[in-house]
C-alpha cells in the first residue's frame, strides 16, 4: 500500500527537529554537521536569528495579499537586488528555482516575439544541465531518464557539450533565441564553465542577436564569493533565474533582466499567486542584509578557498577513492572512483551531511556563514570517513 506521503524521493532515515549553524540535530538525539544546505538553499545557516526573527515579525502582521496589489516588501527587495547587480533594471519573483528557469525561458522568447522574430524560440543548452522538473524545464535539462514516461518532450531546446564553442556556433540557427546555462553546473557534477567560455558565449550572443539566459539558483546568491557566479567573468548576462539560497531556506524565486529583456512581459503575459508575498520577500530582504554586509563575500571566497585546499589534499592522500576537487568558493565537489553514494553514507557515519551529484561527485556546500571551526571539522571527519573506506576495502580484498 502507497504511503499517504508519496515516496517519489529516496530519503535517509534521519528526522531533524532543529538547527543551528552548520549543524542539525535529528528527533533521536545526534547531532550531525551539515555541509548540504538544503542542496545549497539554507545559506545563513540554521535558526539565523535575524532572518527568523524577520519572518516571525511579518507572519504576525501579513503573509499575502496577491499580485492585485502593490507589495512593499518585494519593491524594496526588488530594489536592492537591481542596485547589487550589474547588469539588471527588473525582478520578477517567483516560489522556486523551477519557476524562476520557466519564467526566465517566457521571457527570451516573449522578447523575440515582440521584436519581430517569432521564429525565434528554441535555447542551446548544455549536457549535465538541470534547470528543474516541469515540462518545460525538464525539456532544458534534457536528461532522458527525467523525461521518460511524461509524453511529448516540450520542444525548442538544444544540447551541446560544455566549454566546447565550437559546438555552440554549429547548433546556432534562424530559429534559435538564446544560450541558457548554468554557470557551475550543481546536479551535473559541481562542472565549471569556463570563464573564458562564458565571455566568449557574451559575445556569439552579441553577434548573433541572442540573449544570454543563466542559471545561478544553485551556484548564485553569494555561494561563490560574489553575489552572481558570472562576476567572475566579468560579463553582463540579459537574464538570470535565482531561488535556493535567495531566501535562506524559504521558498522565494526570482527573474532578474535588464529592461531590454523583461519589458514585454506585460500584464496577462505571466503571473504566479504566490510569488514575491510579503513573508518571502522579507526573507529576502534579511538574507540581503547578512550577504551585502561589507566583507561577507569575500569572507566567503576565503572559507571556499580553505575548503578547496583541504579537499586537495583529501584527494591527493586517497588517490583510490578520488579523482578530482571542483568548483569554487562554498559549492565543492569530489569526483569519486568509489561510488559517490558510498561516501555519502561514509559521511554520515561520521555525522556529517553531504549531498551527491552527476559524474559520481560528491558535492560540500555548506551555509555561508559556516564558522573556520566548523570548516576543519568537516575535513576532519571528511577524512575518517575517507580512512575507514579504505580499511573496509583492504579487508574485503583479503
Amino acid at each position: 500500500m502507497i504511503p499517504a506521503l508519496l515516496p517519489n524521493y529516496n530519503r535517509a532515515d534521519l528526522a531533524f527537529e532543529r538547527g543551528e549553524g552548520a549543524w542539525l540535530w535529528t528527533t533521536d538525539g545526534r547531532r550531525l554537521l551539515d555541509f548540504g544546505s538544503g542542496l545549497a538553499t539554507t545559506s545563513l545557516g540554521h535558526g539565523h536569528k535575524a532572518l527568523a526573527d524577520a519572518i516571525s515579525a511579518q507572519a504576525h502582521k501579513l503573509m499575502h495579499v496577491s499580485n492585485l496589489y502593490r507589495i512593499p516588501q518585494a519593491e524594496e527587495l526588488a530594489a536592492r537586488l537591481v542596485a547589487a547587480t550589474e547588469f539588471a533594471d527588473t525582478v520578477f519573483f517567483c516560489n522556486s528555482g523551477a519557476e524562476a528557469n520557466e519564467g526566465m525561458i517566457k521571457m527570451v522568447r516573449k522578447h523575440m516575439a515582440e521584436t519581430g522574430k517569432p521564429e525565434r524560440y528554441r535555447f542551446i543548452c548544455f549536457e549535465g544541465a538541470f534547470h528543474g522538473r516541469t515540462l518545460g524545464t525538464l525539456a532544458a535539462t534534457g536528461n532522458k531518464a527525467y523525461i521518460k514516461g511524461f509524453g511529448p518532450e516540450v520542444e525548442g531546446f538544444d544540447h551541446v557539450p560544455l566549454n566546447n564553442l565550437n559546438a555552440v556556433r554549429a547548433a546556432i540557427t534562424e530559429q534559435t533565441a538564446g544560450i541558457m546555462l548554468e554557470p557551475i553546473q550543481g546536479e551535473g557534477g559541481i562542472r565549471e564553465a569556463d570563464l573564458d567560455f562564458l565571455r566568449q558565449l557574451r559575445q556569439t550572443c552579441d553577434e548573433f542577436g541572442l540573449l544570454l539566459a543563466l542559471d545561478e539558483i544553485q551556484c548564485g546568491m553569494g555561494r561563490t564569493g560574489k553575489l552572481w557566479a558570472h562576476e567572475w567573468a566579468g560579463i553582463k548576462p540579459d537574464v538570470i533565474s535565482a531561488a535556493k539560497g535567495i531566501g535562506g531556506g524559504f521558498p522565494l524565486g526570482a527573474v532578474l533582466a535588464t529592461e531590454a529583456a523583461g519589458k514585454y512581459l506585460v500584464p496577462g503575459t505571466h503571473g504566479t499567486t504566490f510569488g514575491g508575498n510579503p513573508l518571502a520577500c522579507t526573507a529576502g530582504n534579511a538574507v540581503l542584509d547578512v550577504m551585502l554586509a561589507p566583507g561577507f563575500l569575500d569572507d566567503v571566497a576565503r572559507k571556499g578557498a580553505a575548503l578547496a585546499k583541504a579537499l586537495d589534499g583529501i584527494v591527493k592522500d586517497f588517490p583510490t577513492l578520488f579523482e578530482a576537487r571542483r568548483g569554487r568558493g562554498l559549492i565543492q565537489g569530489v569526483k569519486c572512483i568509489a561510488p559517490a553514494g558510498e561516501v555519502q553514507a561514509a559521511c554520515y557515519g561520521e555525522d556529517m551531511m553531504i549531498a551527491t551529484a552527476g559524474e559520481n561527485v560528491v558535492r560540500l556546500m555548506p551555509a555561508l556563514v559556516v564558522s573556520d571551526a566548523d570548516i576543519a571539522e568537516a575535513v576532519k571527519r571528511f577524512r575518517a570517513a575517507s580512512t575507514k573506506m579504505m580499511a573496509a576495502a583492504k579487508v574485503a580484498a583479503q
